[in-house]
């Protein structure tokens, strides 16, 4: 494995030498991906915040991002945490939009903060949202969300070495397989404290009428056994509250469970949204099936390269 790291400071490009391992991090939804590692102290070497860097695996990019974080020890070694382009949308703003898709949601947030973008899919399905003093990251998660409950097509954003990609699920599977032979440990663990809910109150504030129209879907069954798990929520004028009450109520009227498998053999091809075939018999259940990585953490060390991941998909759901 061929594993370069560069750092840009001004006209002046670096090849610094690491210290242990490099980590590459990303996470399906609200996170940037992150880059860390840690340098050799150099008296040429000059960095500073803001400094493009760049990771490249077996002659490919992979990463490219910005230091936003450096941090020294003792020994006058340096800690140094990169954040690729998603980082930007943990700022703050108010959009006010009509029918747009959500990579022309994206393709708007992205020209008024200078980002890069490369294929951003049609999801086919246009929204009317206003969004006052909500992060970029919550106007395109909700319209994401709203994608999904509307046309049970799921959609990630991402940034590929630095450029946004809007992509289908669908398009990103993967011809590796996590088994018992390439899965060093796995914690399995199912739950009813988040993400699940038995009952939907969905609601709208007329403002013609001056009342509230609230729309209700739920199970008694589960309520039964469980007691009452609501989730609330506003919607905007049009739209249908009793459809989204019962999508909501087919997506989270179930146990979350989650798959994190630890110390996996590392395919550098691996990021958060990405399908991937697992075969693994764990308590209670046989699987066998694509699983869509929540997040993943490579390590490359001296070669050897492992990762840790987050699994969900069919019986795996959070």
């Amino acid at each position: 494995m061929e594993v370069r790291l560069y750092i840009q400071n001004g006209h002046t490009v670096y090849e610094p030498v690491v210290q242990g391992s490099i980590t590459w991090e990303t996470q399906r939804k609200g996170q940037p991906g992150k880059c860390s590692f840690t340098l050799i102290p150099d008296e040429k070497l000059q960095v500073e915040e803001g400094n493009a860097v760049r990771l490249d695996v077996n002659g490919k990019s992979v990463f490219f991002g910005f230091i936003f974080e450096r941090s020294w020890n003792s020994g006058g070694q340096m800690k140094v945490s990169v954040y690729d382009q998603l980082r930007y949308l943990k700022n703050t703003d108010s959009y006010n939009y009509s029918n747009l898709s959500t990579g022309e949601v994206i393709l708007m947030i992205a020209r008024d903060y200078n980002l890069q973008t490369g294929a951003l899919i049609d999801t086919g399905h246009r929204l009317s949202r206003n969004r006052p003093d909500k992060t970029l990251f919550d106007i395109i998660l909700d319209s994401l969300d709203l994608t999904l409950i509307h046309t049970g097509k799921m959609y990630v954003l991402y940034d590929d070495a630095g450029k946004l990609v809007l992509n289908d699920v669908e398009n990103m599977k993967l011809d590796i397989m996590i088994d018992g032979s390439t899965a060093q440990d796995y914690d399995y663990k199912v739950s009813i404290d988040s993400n699940t809910y038995n009952q939907i109150k969905i609601y709208y504030d007329n403002n013609e009428t001056k009342k509230r129209d609230v729309y209700m879907a739920k199970d008694t069954g589960t309520i039964n056994k469980w007691g009452i798990l609501q989730k609330d929520e506003s919607i905007d004028k049009g739209v249908n509250g009793q459809t989204v009450a019962e999508r909501y109520l087919n997506l989270y009227n179930r146990p979350s469970r989650s798959l994190s498998v630890k110390g996996a053999f590392g395919d550098i091809r691996v990021r958060a949204g990405c399908l991937i075939p697992v075969f693994l018999d764990i308590k209670e259940m046989e699987l066998k099936n694509y699983l869509l990585v929540e997040s993943v953490t490579h390590k490359i060390d001296e070669g050897i390269h492992t990762m840790d991941l987050t699994l969900r998909g069919v019986g795996i759901n959070s």
